[in-house]
C-alpha cells in the first residue's frame, strides 16, 4: 500500500477512486512520563518518551487508514493528511486521513 501526500502519484495513472478513508488513535500518557517530561522541560532537550509514543501513535493512525483502504479494493491513498490533538492533557489522539485510490501498475 503507497501511502502519499500528494494528489496524484507521478507517472502512474488513478483508475479508480474510493472515497475518503480514516485512520485514528488515542494514545494515553501515563503519569511517570509526564513526570520526565516536566522535568526535562524545565532543563531543556527533548523527551524521548513522548516523541516514542508520538510516533506510535502515527505509525497506528497510517496502519488504519492504509487498512481500511486495502477493504475497498485500494492499492494507494493520496492526499496524506496527519492532524494531532490533544484531549484533556494526558491523551494524544492522531488521525491520519486521505483518498482511497486504484493505480495501475502499481
Amino acid at each position: 500500500m503507497l501511502l502519499t501526500t500528494t494528489p496524484v502519484i507521478e507517472g502512474k495513472r488513478i483508475i479508480n477512486y474510493y472515497g475518503i478513508v480514516i485512520g485514528e488513535t488515542i494514545i494515553g500518557a501515563n503519569v511517570f512520563r509526564d513526570l520526565f517530561a516536566s522535568i526535562r522541560d524545565i532543563v531543556g532537550g527533548r523527551s524521548k518518551a513522548y516523541e516514542e509514543v508520538l510516533q506510535q501513535a502515527k505509525d497506528i493512525a497510517l496502519k488504519e487508514m492504509g487498512e481500511q483502504a486495502a477493504r475497498l479494493g485500494a492499492n494507494a491513498v493520496i492526499g496524506v493528511d496527519l492532524d494531532y490533538e490533544t484531549i484533556n492533557g494526558s491523551m494524544l489522539m492522531v488521525t491520519a486521513s486521505g483518498t482511497a485510490v486504484s493505480c495501475q501498475d502499481l
